[in-house]
């Protein structure tokens, strides 16, 4: 079903069940060993990626165990869950024996909860480097930015003028770097990397939460951003690349197109066309984790009933009696038509709403389904 792709999108309906974890690391490995894929791409900060990746490649012996790592880059994540722990910790194992191909881990987002020290350290050591005479101009504009380690208090905390004034600040550093070098130099581009992580965060942070537009903008920039941080590592790393995130990210459309216009997974497919492949999830019922104040850590475990009357996964759930996955784009008129239908869906982010569910066409949106008929939630470290 997903052919030559070199991005595949693997979606969640939750932020938080086990089956939809395990099945993660299940299709990874088969991808790794069966399909010459070489990374695994998840929807967290650009920075606990790369504290992440340096575990897996053997490095950092310091951190111990992948469980004590995960608690502290994906902490307050809805994948500070042992089943991430059991993926990361089979990749560095596979690494171990399997030297000459290496698989890699790579966060997508922006900087949040936090950046934390790495970025900002690896662009100025390279401007140190390549450009010294503009390095305390950079240093100077980093000043108060560094380290920025808890996004939600700076939302929260710092008045709007403030944040306008640092995204700038940010911005002027990416200008800088951006002129130190060029194309084709590998620690450059790393280095524009970084700093062009840095600046989307701080221009993200210049939302406003009670106003709807300027959230919308914000959500925009968001999946700009991740397609971005994702196509830039196919290209500059080259393989194959199993990209993991919430479906409403890594599919065509969004249950919230209010809040997600244009997808991540849409910026992929103007940028791959065929080279990208999207594989949504939907589930009859059961437990995933969703919480009101979850980049806190308070996730909190929430039952659903099986599907009713309606529903998308109403009828998905009678197609057969066991879990079951289909190439959407294969199917034939009369289902198409139902496919192509919004119906309301069993779909949760950060926090879930029953009343009314949201609704979502899903061969508008994949091309490929999981169908799970239960589910439970995803298990604590």
């Amino acid at each position: 079903m997903i052919g030559d792709a070199r991005v595949v999108g693997l979606g969640e309906a939750t932020h938080g069940s086990h089956e939809f974890f395990t099945m993660k690391q299940r299709v990874f490995r088969y991808l790794v060993e069966e399909k010459g894929f070489t990374t695994f791409a998840l929807e967290a900060s650009w920075s606990a990626g790369l504290l992440i990746d340096a575990y897996v490649q053997g490095e950092a012996e310091g951190d111990g165990d992948a469980r004590r790592l995960v608690r502290r880059t994906l902490a307050g994540s809805p994948w500070q869950r042992r089943e991430f722990a059991d993926l990361i910790e089979w990749m560095r194992a596979y690494n171990r024996s399997h030297p000459q191909r290496p698989v890699h881990f790579v966060g997508t987002d922006l900087g949040f909860p936090g950046i934390g020290e790495q970025p900002f350290a690896e662009v100025t050591a390279y401007v140190r480097k390549a450009a010294p005479a503009s390095l305390s101009s950079v240093e100077q504009l980093y000043a108060g930015l560094r380290p920025f380690d808890d996004a939600i208090g700076y939302l929260t905390r710092v008045p709007l003028p403030q944040r306008q004034r640092n995204a700038d600040l940010a911005q002027q550093a990416l200008d800088l770097v951006t002129a130190a070098g060029k194309d084709g130099d590998a620690q450059y581009e790393w280095a524009v990397q970084h700093a062009r992580n840095i600046a989307r965060t701080f221009a993200f942070s210049t939302m406003r939460a009670d106003d709807a537009p300027s959230v919308t903008a914000a959500q925009l920039l968001r999946d700009r951003a991740m397609a971005d941080n994702t196509l830039w590592w196919q290209r500059r790393l080259g393989g194959k690349v199993l990209l993991s995130a919430h479906n409403g990210h890594i599919g065509y459309r969004s249950s919230a197109p209010a809040l997600y216009p244009t997808t991540q997974g849409s910026h992929l497919r103007d940028a791959l066309g065929d080279g990208y492949v999207s594989i949504g999830f939907t589930f009859g019922g059961g437990s995933f984790l969703t919480g009101t104040d979850p980049f806190a850590g308070n996730w909190q475990s929430t039952t659903v009933p099986p599907a009713t009357l309606g529903m998308n996964e109403y009828l998905l759930d009678r197609v057969r009696p066991r879990d079951y996955y289909l190439d959407l784009r294969q199917a034939p008129p009369a289902a198409r038509t139902w496919l192509d239908t919004a119906h309301p869906t069993y779909d949760a982010g950060t926090t879930f709403s029953r009343d009314p569910l949201p609704t979502l066409a899903l061969g508008a949106g994949y091309d490929v389904l999981i169908h799970l008929h239960r589910v439970r939630a995803a298990e604590k470290l």
